[in-house]
């Protein structure tokens, strides 16, 4: 048990929540574009339904991680 390391601080540090709080941002905005222009070209195309579901999916993962990020 002597070789047990302490936690460190509970949360990460303010740059690193708002790099994480940034990146979710910029993740969710694609994840979003991605899930609308390809919901477009399966609705108006023969292109599978797969991809936008799973953009969206991924959108909306986003989008809570950053709420629990900032909150």
């Amino acid at each position: 048990m002597s070789d047990l390391e302490r936690r460190s601080g509970s949360r990460p540090s303010r740059r690193k929540r708002e790099q994480r709080a940034f990146n979710l941002v910029v993740a969710g905005g694609v994840f979003g574009l991605v899930a609308v222009v390809t919901g477009l070209l399966a609705l108006f195309t023969s292109f599978g339904w797969g991809i936008p579901i799973l953009a969206a999916v991924l959108a909306v993962l986003c989008v809570v991680l950053f709420r629990r990020t900032v909150s």
